[in-house]
């Protein structure tokens, strides 16, 4: 069963009007008499009327929708990125269209033409790896672009992104100060850049101290998180890496919840860094060290940047690369003693 949307003809005529009049109610109010504008409010009230905002921005030639486009929307540090955006596009008084790929260059490249057959006045893209074809296409047919946690290299792109490098560094260097002199990798390098710049971070720190670098690659997922815990529990303590930088924080807590069902102790037998610092990470059992990025502050810089696009003008910095930071909380610690002492 279908209902047929309200429309303009219906309201007029169940106010005894002309469609111009109900149009004038709408949109210019002071031109239609009071006697008929009360006409006019109370048949809107009582069929339901709902104007067709895309309809009359298309028609003006312009639009107040903003596309959101997110690799994984089940992530926490995305959905946090949404918020900023989200927060940025309510204060300028413009709407979202949301959607999300999970990690699907078909699922982008659908949301990418949805975006484009609705006249979004622009778009921010969390793409997949590497930039795709269609994303190429879209910034190609005049849609203004900011592409959201990657930094674009293209010439006249716009672009936000964090120093994740940095950021492997310093968890690398965060464990080696601890004593650890092993440590493992938890995420794949392939999967996304940003998880390639943080192991690129952790591997020059490791190398550099003359340590050891395990690479355990897994799904960035809670449930490859276990996986990797799983692992690391059938290892011959004597043989198991003492500590863990993790490529995101749904990583680590799969870990976490893996070590803890086979009663291996958190820090004291395996230390945990994650990456992103999600809100959970500090309410966990063992709250996460873990290293931050500031994820709502970079949603609003992409909105920010995208706005500045679509009035025209050029932004003064059209690349913005944030800094990570490291938060040390209980799931890190100093290696285990080897000599039997306490």
């Amino acid at each position: 069963m279908t209902t047929r949307r309200v429309g303009l003809k219906d309201v007029a005529r169940a106010a005894g009007v002309s469609v111009g009049t109900v149009s004038h109610v709408l949109n210019h109010p002071e031109r239609v008499s009071e006697p008929r504008r009360e006409a006019v409010q109370a048949a809107i009230e009582r069929l339901g009327f709902v104007r067709d905002e895309s309809a009359r921005q298309l028609r003006a030639g312009y639009s107040s929708t903003v596309g959101l486009l997110l690799l994984d929307a089940w992530n926490p540090a995305f959905a946090e990125m949404a918020r900023g955006v989200e927060d940025a596009a309510a204060d300028a008084g413009m709407t979202l269209l949301m959607a999300n790929s999970a990690r699907s260059l078909e699922r982008e490249k659908a949301s990418l033409t949805v975006f484009s057959e609705h006249r979004v006045a622009g778009a921010i893209v969390v793409p997949h790896d590497p930039l795709s074809a269609e994303l190429h296409r879209v910034r190609a047919g005049g849609v203004p672009l900011v592409v959201l946690d990657r930094m674009d290299p293209r010439e006249g792109a716009v672009s936000v992104g964090v120093d994740d490098t940095l950021g492997g560094r310093l968890a690398a260097e965060h464990l080696l100060g601890l004593g650890h002199r092993a440590v493992a990798f938890a995420g794949d390098p392939s999967l996304a850049i940003p998880v390639r710049d943080r192991h690129d971070g952790v591997s020059e720190v490791v190398a550099g101290a003359g340590a050891t670098l395990v690479d355990l690659p897994c799904a960035l997922s809670v449930e490859g998180g276990r996986e990797v815990g799983a692992a690391l529990a059938a290892m011959p303590p004597a043989e198991r890496p003492g500590a863990v930088a993790c490529a995101v924080d749904v990583v680590a807590v799969g870990i976490l919840q893996e070590l803890q069902r086979h009663g291996i102790r958190v820090p004291e037998d395996v230390s945990v860094v994650g990456y992103d610092d999600i809100p959970l990470a500090a309410q966990l059992a063992v709250p996460l060290t873990t290293v931050a990025r500031p994820h709502h502050a970079m949603g609003v810089a992409a909105f920010t940047l995208l706005l500045a696009v679509v009035r025209g003008e050029t932004p003064h910095e059209p690349h913005r690369l944030f800094a990570p930071a490291l938060v040390v909380r209980g799931s890190s610690g100093p290696p285990a003693p080897t000599d039997g002492s306490t």
